[in-house]
């Protein structure tokens, strides 16, 4: 396996009134291609900031973060967009699938962004919702699906763009158990055909099903291993 993922010695800091916080404190991970890793902490270890890094949705201080032996941090604006949309799918706790349009246009919705021509967005949305088990909802819009149909787009809109490393954060959070474990079971059934998942959560058991946990503390890295298969 090749390093999909190379962070060495990320630092974060935010002013909050006179004190400086550091939110990642010297972080160096290697995440490799086709693994399945959770990032574990309590509230305030850096998780999140690390994620946010990691989706290129926030740059760090100082530091390297390199995906596919591109330097993320040294990206201008408008190629890190670019970049971001093709190279990364995000899921997200709250779904942030948009209430007017159906299954199928919020999936389509990130290729327009990527020139993808009209009528291969649609067919390709169609692909995904399929691969979800969502095959026969594609008309339906947000408020007509279950919180789990709903994550299920989401996971289908992120993996729109063939992505080479899908975020999750929280992504069983404002499911019940059963949805939760439904979902997981996909997130697995993806990392097996060779999707790199990397899952922020404060879950155990939700950790426990990924292949590799990094557990955080006061912005560190405090722990780093494999789960038995």
């Amino acid at each position: 396996m090749s390093a999909l993922i190379q962070t060495s010695n990320l630092i974060k800091t935010y002013k909050m009134g006179n004190e400086t916080v550091r939110a990642l404190d010297g972080v160096s991970v290697r995440i490799e291609a086709g693994e399945y890793v959770a990032i574990m902490g309590p509230s305030g270890s850096g998780k999140s900031t690390l994620m946010n890094v990691l989706g290129g949705l926030d740059r760090p201080s100082s530091g390297e973060y390199l995906l596919e032996g591109e330097n993320v941090g040294g990206l201008p604006p408008d190629r890190l967009a670019e970049f971001r949309n093709a190279k990364i799918g995000f899921v997200f706790q709250s779904f942030n699938l948009l209430p007017r349009l159906n299954a199928l246009a919020n999936v389509a919705l990130p290729m327009t962004y990527g020139a993808v021509a009209p009528d291969k967005r649609l067919q390709r949305a169609k692909q995904m919702l399929e691969l979800v088990g969502l095959g026969d909802r594609i008309h339906h819009r947000p408020t007509q699906l279950s919180g789990g149909q709903q994550q299920r787009v989401a996971i289908a809109r992120a993996l729109a763009n063939q992505p080479a490393l899908l975020l999750a954060d929280e992504p069983t959070g404002a499911l019940d158990e059963r949805t939760g474990i439904e979902v997981m079971q996909l997130f697995e059934r993806l990392n097996k055909e060779g999707l790199t998942i990397v899952i922020v959560t404060h879950d155990a058991e939700v950790a426990q099903r990924a292949r590799r946990v990094v557990r955080m503390r006061d912005g560190h890295v405090v722990d780093d291993v494999r789960n038995a298969p």
